[in-house]
């Protein structure tokens, strides 16, 4: 078993989080929001949909299937 693989990979996907998470929150500064649910652009935003999907992708480090948004 590859070690170095191993130990990597999370990391790998906790710095997406946090840039996906620091996008999310600057977003919501420049649109003087609190959450994405008060957003007229929340159906369809990108920041959004990349965050969750950094969210998801943490969570399962990548080792489960599809997640449709």
């Amino acid at each position: 078993m590859n070690t170095q693989n191993t130990e990597s990979k999370p990391d790998i996907y906790r710095v997406k989080l946090e840039n996906e998470s620091q996008g999310l929150l600057e977003c919501q500064k420049k649109h003087d929001l609190n959450s994405c649910f008060e957003c007229t652009n929340l159906i369809g935003c990108e920041t959004r949909k990349n965050y969750v999907r950094a969210v998801y992708d943490s969570m399962s480090q990548g080792e489960s299937g599809g997640f449709e948004f």
